[in-house]
């Protein structure tokens, strides 16, 4: 396998902020940058042509056009530009299993609504081995960084936090590698949130020692921190926040995503009875509602 970074493209505006994000994180990764458009013979939203042949010909325009202006933003950086053919999930899969992630753009539908993350978007994240990322719309480098101030370049502000959500029933070591691989790619702190809820009983109150609440929540942090101690080991730079908190873990990270510069999120990859893949239902939560960029990355 080639090692590089993959974006999919459609010609939307989200697809390009994508593309623009695959760009960034391919240049810190030192890997080069292949984007792809998938051709399946569909109408499309964005299509600014009229006529027979124009709907092919605008198809193998997006990634040759994008791939220019790419070039020209970030000189150096060796780009791809691919017009592939075949159904859009199959072959971003197919493209994300040839790639060290592959990035995607989704819609955003408002501030209630959250964002659609629609027909090519999903079961791509879902049927993947491979981590995908789903960039929205109007994201820019500027959304990595804290805020400027003053005349401070761009460059010399520092990245918002890497957000990563944390299973401690099956801490996997695969989404616990790449979330700390890229808070040190980017110099960013860590921080790590664990969703945990008491046992049923605390919700009537009867018969329920005082202190069992803050014991379990001791308890809850204890676990979160032997689970990253060897990574914090291993990356020692990392300014690492550890979160143990009470409630549905989707909204905390949804929450968190709101300073974040990316959130992370493991997919277990086992199969349903019907052998139809699912993403979960925090990952679904998160993809839908969550700000920043969402990297949903596969396990076992």
């Amino acid at each position: 396998m080639i090692r590089r970074v993959a974006v999919g493209l459609d010609g939307s505006p989200a697809s390009l902020a994508a593309a623009d994000w695959g760009a960034r994180e391919a240049r810190r990764r030192e890997l080069p940058l292949r984007l792809v458009h998938v051709w399946d013979w569909q109408p499309y939203t964005h299509l600014p042509l009229v006529g027979v042949d124009a709907p092919r010909l605008w198809s193998e325009r997006v990634p040759r056009e994008a791939a220019a202006e790419l070039r020209s933003r970030y000189p150096g950086l060796e780009i791809t530009a691919d017009h592939l053919t075949g159904p859009p999930p199959e072959v971003l899969c197919d493209v994300a299993g040839e790639s060290e992630m592959l990035a995607v753009g989704s819609t955003a539908l408002g501030r209630v609504a959250g964002f659609f993350v629609g027909s090519v978007a999903m079961p791509t994240v879902a049927r993947t081995e491979r981590p995908v990322v789903l960039v929205r719309a109007r994201t820019t480098a500027a959304d990595e960084h804290m805020h400027a101030t003053g005349s401070r370049p761009l460059s010399a502000m520092p990245y918002r936090p890497v957000v990563l959500g944390l299973d401690l029933s099956r801490p996997c070591g695969d989404v616990i590698r790449f979330a700390f691989e890229t808070a040190a790619l980017r110099a960013a702190p860590l921080r790590v949130v664990h969703g945990w809820n008491p046992p049923a009983f605390f919700a009537y109150g009867v018969g329920v020692d005082p202190n069992l609440q803050a014991d379990l929540a001791a308890q809850q942090s204890d676990a979160l921190r032997t689970a990253l101690r060897p990574w914090q080991e291993k990356y020692p730079g990392i300014d690492v926040i550890e979160q143990a908190v009470i409630g549905q873990p989707a909204h905390h990270l949804v929450d968190a995503g709101a300073d974040a510069g990316l959130v992370v999120l493991g997919r277990h990859t086992s199969r349903s009875w019907a052998g139809t893949t699912r993403i979960g239902h925090i990952a679904h939560a998160v993809l839908h509602h969550c700000s920043a960029p969402v990297a949903v990355v596969p396990h076992d």
